[in-house]
């Protein structure tokens, strides 16, 4: 009996084998070596055994790529390495400029590069461990991703296995999932005839179908991976040298690669091959929108290192965008979450590069009388960088008499409060910012922020749930909230719940700093808030103060100072206020900065360093009340350091402190002088 087991074992094992070389060469390389009904009865055959004896199947093989059970939501992935995006070129000239860049920065006469096809697809990141692959993510903001492994397991281009003698422990590479032409064409006949949602392009369709919490419908989609980078690793068997030699390396481990990729040496053949890849891009199976520079060498990319998000050794040159005519039918203002008022244009329908556009961003009211837009006018449509459209120019030959200038609107357009516009600024926001429904969510995640009054547990997710259900309005409605109101929501359970309010009702006790901070006021940040409150000591004087008075601020020019009186002039602001003030908010506030000039007291202008815990109030607070009297507090021990307040288990600053011959307190001492001022 159990050489019975043991020759199915074999049996099934080298069955499974062929099944993953005949996938390989069927979706990777596009070459099959069998006829389809050969592969369909070995696919069987696999099938009936697996069926059999349910203890051979594992996650890798070829007959569970058919998707599992539906998911609720997605879990969220933090990527070990960040998920970066590449710095954009358009013209020669941008190119130029960056291969100079990278010959000053490495100080050599020629830079060899890596160059590869720009997939139109949706990046994704794939772990394997010990050469099976256990988790899958999307690039998300490029530091956290969804958690769709279940959906990439259902992609038959995607390696459940490595077949190599020496894997690394743990590899994890990084690609693009797309769907080809011909399928997307599929595809959408396919929802057509059943009378399903057609899909704008295959890149949309791509990222539709792997957002799926049913992996079923992912597994039913034509999807495609191919891999262009792997996360640098310390495994002597994966390449150290050179990009391209990482590229072979994936291609040896069966991942599918762009057979696009090459190597050249300097600018000219940088822009060479991005003429070749242009005119064969309408023969490629995938769609692409530009390609790819990589500096090859690795030890070079490493000493160029990274600018913001973005690599310094890399760059996207990216294919000129598509364009059309139509009709610019009429023009509406939206508010976005920050208070920003956008004009769009509403268009007569036209294809765009195989999506159909009917709104364009039409950016500022500059932008529009730059290019002297009017409604009803012919207007010529393009998707710049093939994604966003917008407006290039008017057909003005075809400008008729009935055509109308347009104007931005003084006033918000949703919520009535007067809408500003900032010197030096090309956009116009509107000053509602505690009660516009725009910017309503907004509002209250930056009221709630750690740096404002700090609400633990109140997240995106949950004031999503507030402001759709219409329980919360503004900020003032948080210090209403029951327990019920909280546990009728999705995924809120009474302890958490009651967790929530805990937060909400500790919140009460802010600072005038972190008050006027979370009010959201435009340009007004932590460090001004901060300068304002030791400035009026008041609420009130700063909300009834005037120009000259702001600017006496330190650090409050004009500009910050017409944002503050702007926001305060809202009727709706202020009552906001008054219900947060009913509601329990309160602070210590002092006498504004005339009343205290002519002190010299102990806080004044000195500089203070907190270590240790303190037992009545925590350090954002003791930080807060010292500020509030003209101190500062700062994160290191110096000779300039005035005093070092030493609460329980001090650290390392207090005895730098002691070798300095820094002042010490304590947290009483301290009390006492906040108290003498």
């Amino acid at each position: 009996m159990n050489q019975t087991i043991e020759n199915v074992r074999r049996q099934h094992d080298l069955l499974r084998q062929q099944i993953v070389l005949y996938n390989y060469q069927y979706y990777v390389l596009d070459a099959p070596t069998i006829p389809d009904a050969e592969y369909d009865r070995l696919f069987r055959k696999l099938q009936y055994i697996e069926q059999e004896y349910p203890a051979l199947v594992t996650p890798e093989s070829p007959t569970q790529r058919i998707g599992a059970e539906p998911l609720k939501t997605f879990s969220q992935v933090a990527h070990e390495a960040p998920m970066l995006s590449l710095a954009n070129a358009f013209e020669p000239v941008e190119v130029e400029a960056f291969d100079r860049r990278v010959r000053e920065g490495l100080a050599v006469s020629a830079v060899e590069y890596a160059v590869e096809p720009k997939f139109d697809g949706l990046a994704v990141s794939l772990r394997y461990e010990n050469g099976v692959f256990k988790t899958g993510a999307t690039r998300g903001d490029g530091y956290t991703g969804e958690d769709i492994t279940l959906n990439l397991r259902t992609i038959k281009t995607i390696p459940l296995s490595l077949s190599s003698e020496h894997v690394p422990a743990l590899l994890e590479v990084r690609g693009e999932v797309l769907m080809f032409s011909a399928d997307f064409i599929r595809l959408n006949k396919q929802h057509v005839e059943t009378g399903k949602k057609i899909f704008a392009n295959p890149r949309n369709a791509a990222a539709g179908s792997l957002r799926q919490l049913d992996s079923a419908v992912t597994a039913a989609r034509p999807l495609k991976f191919f891999a262009y980078g792997i996360v640098s690793n310390d495994d002597p068997n994966v390449p150290h040298d050179t990009h391209s030699a990482i590229i072979q390396y994936l291609s040896r481990l069966h991942f599918p690669v762009a057979r696009e990729c090459a190597v050249v040496k300097g600018c000219a053949e940088l822009l060479a091959y991005y003429q070749e890849i242009a005119a064969r891009r309408g023969q490629l199976p995938y769609d692409i929108d530009g390609v790819v520079y990589k500096v090859n060498s690795l030890a070079q990319q490493a000493r160029l290192g990274y600018v913001a998000r973005a690599p310094r050794f890399a760059l996207a040159h990216k294919f000129p965008a598509q364009e059309a005519i139509t009709k610019l039918q009429d023009i509406h203002v939206q508010v976005g979450r920050t208070g920003a008022l956008t004009p769009v244009a509403r268009l007569e329908p036209v294809l765009v590069g195989g999506v159909t556009v009917t709104n364009a961003t039409l950016h500022n009211a500059d932008e529009i009388n730059r290019k002297d837009i009017r409604i009803g006018d012919t207007v010529i449509i393009r998707r710049a960088g093939d994604v966003i459209p917008e407006i290039v120019s008017v057909v003005v030959a075809q400008r008729s008499e009935n055509t109308q200038p347009f104007v931005m609107p003084q006033h918000c357009p949703v919520c009535g409060a007067k809408a500003v516009r900032t010197a030096g600024e090309a956009v116009s926001r509107c000053t509602g910012g505690l009660f516009c429904p725009a910017q309503r969510k907004q509002a209250i995640l930056h009221f709630a922020s750690r740096r404002a009054l700090d609400i633990e547990g109140l997240g995106e997710k949950l004031v999503d749930q507030l402001v759709d259900n219409a329980i919360v309005r503004n900020p003032a409605d948080l210090y209403r909230l029951g327990i019920l109101a909280l546990v009728n929501l999705e995924r809120i359970a009474e302890k958490s719940a009651s967790k929530i309010l805990a937060a909400i009702e500790k919140s009460k006790q802010a600072t005038l700093a972190r008050f006027i901070y979370a009010l959201g006021i435009r340009n007004v940040g932590e460090v001004t808030a901060k300068d304002l409150a030791r400035h009026f000591g008041s609420l009130d004087r700063l909300m009834d103060t005037d120009m000259e008075n702001l600017t006496q601020v330190p650090a409050v020019g004009p500009v910050v100072a017409q944002s503050i009186l702007d926001f305060f002039a809202e009727k709706h602001n202020r009552e906001v206020i008054e219900r947060l003030r009913a509601s329990g908010v309160r602070w210590e506030e002092s006498a504004n900065a005339a009343d205290r000039s002519a002190e010299n007291h102990a806080i004044n202008g000195k500089i203070f360093v907190l270590t240790g815990a303190l037992s009545e109030m925590t350090r954002e607070e003791a930080r807060g009340k010292i500020e509030m009297y003209g101190g500062k507090v700062a994160g290191s021990v110096s000779r300039k350091t005035d005093y070092v307040v030493v609460g329980e288990d001090p650290g390392s600053k207090y005895e730098k402190a002691v070798s300095l011959g820094i002042m010490l307190i304590d947290e009483d001492q301290l009390k006492s002088l906040l108290q003498s001022v």
